[in-house]
Formats: C-alpha cells, sequence, structure tokens
C-alpha cells in the first residue's frame, strides 16, 4: 500500500468547497527572528482550527451509500474527533467519537457540538481506541483512523499541495509528527513536486515515537510527560505512515519545551494568530536548530489553534519572564515608615508598572528591625530591569532577583 501525487490531487479536488484554502503568508519578523525566509501556512483558519478536517473529510466523501448510513467511529481525544464530527454532520453521516474519561470537557462539548455521538470510555488513548473498534465490529461502523490510513494521509497531503501551489520555490518544510500522517502526506507530494525539497520531521522530545522507530523500537515505551503539544504526544507511529515517510524524510528533529512555548507566544505577539503547542512545532523547530534553516525558504504549517486559555495565559507569561519583562525581586530593609513608598517611587520613576508586593516581617531570614518585601514589576526588557535594580541599589536598596 503506498500514496501517490495523483491520490493527493483527487483529494484537492473533492474537498474543493468544503474546507477552507488557508493562507500562505510571508512573515517578515519571523524571518529576522529565526534567520530563514519563513512562510506560514495558516490551517487553525479552518473552521474547526485545524488541518485534521482534510483527511477526515478526504475519508467521508468516499464511503458508500450503505456505509455512510450505517455511520462511522473514530477514537480522539483532540482535533481528529472535531473535524470528523464537523463534517459528518454537514453530510448527514451518524458519527460516534470514543475519547479517554480524562478528555477536557471543552474537547467533550465541542465535539458534541457538531453532532457527534461521545462515548467516554477508557483512562488512555489506547484503551479508548481498543473500545472504539469493539463498538465498530459490534455496530457495523465504518473506523476512521486519525493518521494510520491512506486516505486520510491523502486529505491531509492537500496542505502541502496548497503550499506549493502558493510558493514553488520553498525549499524546506519542518512538519510535526504524532501518528505521522501529516508528514506522510505532504512529504508524498513535496518530493514529487520536487525531489531537492527537504522534509524535516519535527517530534516532541518527550514522545518520540518516529525517531525511535528509525532506530528499531516499535514505540516508546519510556516516553511521557506533560507536553503542550499534546496534539503530537504519540507514544507509537502509525505502521503505514511510517513505511510511507520513512523513505521521504531527511531528518527529524527533537523539540524541548521552552521553544514549543516561544514559538506560541511568538505567533501570538508576531502574528497575532492563537496557536496549539503541536500547531507551533515547526517554527519551534526554526528556534530550536536555527543553523539547519538558515538563508532557506521554510514553509511552516500552523496545524491548529486549539488551545486551552488558560494554558495560552501562563505561556504568554512565562515568556514575559523568559525575556525578563515580568520581574519578581526582594529587597530587605530597616522596617521603617516609607521604606516600601521609597522602593515603589523609584520603580515608578523608572516607568515600570508594579503588578504585585508582599510584604514580610516574620521570616527568621530577616532582622528583627527589619521588613523584606517581594516585588513583582512588569518593565520593558531585560535591559529596563537592570537600570531599575541598579537605581534601587544606589538609593540603599539593594535588590535580588527571586
Amino acid at each position: 500500500m503506498t500514496l501517490s501525487l495523483d491520490d493527493v490531487r483527487a483529494a484537492a479536488d473533492r474537498l474543493k468547497g468544503h474546507i477552507e484554502r488557508t493562507p500562505l503568508r510571508h512573515s517578515r519578523t519571523l524571518s529576522e527572528i529565526t534567520g530563514a525566509e519563513v512562510w506560514v501556512k495558516f490551517e487553525n483558519l479552518q473552521f474547526t482550527a485545524a488541518y485534521k478536517e482534510r483527511g477526515a473529510l478526504n475519508t467521508l466523501l468516499q464511503l458508500g451509500d450503505n456505509v455512510a448510513k450505517r455511520g462511522v467511529i473514530a477514537a480522539s481525544a483532540g482535533n481528529h474527533s472535531q473535524g470528523l464530527a464537523y463534517h459528518a454532520a454537514r453530510l448527514g453521516i451518524p458519527v460516534t467519537i470514543v475519547m479517554p474519561r480524562n478528555t477536557p470537557f471543552v474537547k467533550v462539548q465541542q465535539t458534541r457540538a457538531h453532532g457527534a455521538n461521545v462515548v467516554l470510555e477508557g483512562d488512555n488513548y489506547d484503551e479508548a481506541s481498543a473500545v472504539a473498534y469493539r463498538l465498530c465490529q459490534e455496530r457495523d461502523l465504518n473506523f476512521v483512523h486519525p493518521f494510520n490510513d491512506l486516505q486520510v494521509m491523502a486529505g491531509q497531503g492537500t496542505v502541502a499541495l496548497e503550499m506549493l501551489e502558493d510558493q514553488p520555490d520553498l525549499e524546506v518544510l519542518p512538519i510535526p509528527i504524532g501518528g505521522g500522517g501529516l508528514i506522510a502526506g505532504c512529504a508524498t507530494v513535496a518530493k514529487s513536486i520536487n525531489a531537492n525539497i527537504q522534509v524535516v520531521g519535527v517530534e516532541p522530545a518527550m514522545y518520540p515515537s518516529f525517531t525511535a522507530k528509525m532506530r528499531g523500537v516499535n514505540g516508546t515505551p519510556g516516553a511521557g510527560g506533560a507536553t503542550i503539544a499534546e496534539g503530537i504526544a504519540v507514544k507509537t507511529v502509525g505502521e503505514l505512515s511510517y513505511s510511507i515517510a520513512r523513505p521521504l524524510i531527511d531528518e527529524v528533529l527533537l523539540i524541548e519545551e521552552p521553544h514549543f512555548e516561544r514559538a506560541v507566544a511568538l505567533y501570538c505577539n508576531v502574528e497575532k494568530t492563537v496557536v496549539e503547542g503541536a500547531g507551533a512545532a515547526s517554527l519551534a523547530a526554526l528556534l530550536a536548530y536555527p543553523s539547519h534553516f538558515a538563508g532557506k525558504k521554510c514553509g511552516l504549517i500552523i496545524t491548529g489553534g486549539n488551545i486551552d486559555t488558560r494554558l495560552l495565559a501562563s505561556v504568554l507569561t512565562r515568556e514575559l519572564i523568559r525575556d525578563q519583562r515580568l520581574v519578581s525581586i526582594r529587597i530587605i530593609g530597616d522596617d521603617r515608615p516609607g521604606l516600601l513608598a521609597n522602593v515603589s517611587a523609584i520603580i515608578g520613576n523608572m516607568g515600570a508598572n508594579i503588578i504585585e508586593v508582599a510584604h514580610n516581617r516574620l521570616s527568621l531570614d530577616v532582622p528583627a528591625k527589619g521588613a523584606e518585601f517581594d516585588v513583582t514589576m512588569e518593565t520593558r526588557d531585560a535591559q529596563h530591569t537592570q537600570e531599575i535594580m541598579d537605581a534601587l541599589r544606589h538609593a540603599g536598596y539593594p535588590p535580588r532577583t527571586i
């Protein structure tokens, strides 16, 4: 079983008019930051905010009438479930989605809102998938796998087809790898159109399933951890997707968490667009390995924008801390009237904004007649922070960062 450029082109014809033909835009600012020539494909502009609609819909459009009437089923706690549910409802096809019991409530609600019958079973994806296969047999449904399926891969490959239609001279495609469906489809397109295009896989360092299989290990039992790139946090890559993608991939890069976080923040601050952790993986690769991509025309796919708002707020706050624009300092001084007022005046006159103050007289590290202040402040940048600390030190209130 294999996948061809003709398969992807046929999928593109089927999908035309049913999904968004998302824009590919050059980012001057991201190009300056990374040292590459950056072109961004905004798949977060799909109706369900992710590219997964493409593969799901390509599969649904090829079901026979009898199969469509019986319905389809899938196991997913992420973007595949929403894409499949949305388009199945549009086409009048009954759809059942099996999700792990610990799936965030908002994802369950969104999937139900698209018309799916949601079954909450299992403690993880593997257990939910086993339930979905059992229900598939019992109810005579059609199983739509999120990545290990030729029709799904062909649909995902239409992303690269559109990118190369819009910008034929792209030189590198860094593509996120979870189960392998997206990179299998996109690599097939890229290498068929131009064998010189580099296809670079991108995996979370916590879940190196494709890398492990390249080294002869099927599955990554030791993998795990709280990655923000949960959309590609897969312990075992698909057998079929791997067999198609492996000969077409030039290399696979492993990405640590801070680069995912910075990429999400950059998309928000620079491109003014919301991106989930996995959706920012290709930009994270440019940040983590700048020498690999320097000066090259890189096509980055924002694969999705479904990120929890609290997580997004946390990522953006952590980025402020990394850039030393949000800083906490500690000052120990005499407990006399006006100390806090003097410190606050210095910080305010220097143009910083005080976010929070904690006043501690009881710590044993503080002299009995002393006081300890923890001040959290917002500054312009690291240099501004240093200027404020120098001013405090000069005034007799030597600070230290905490």
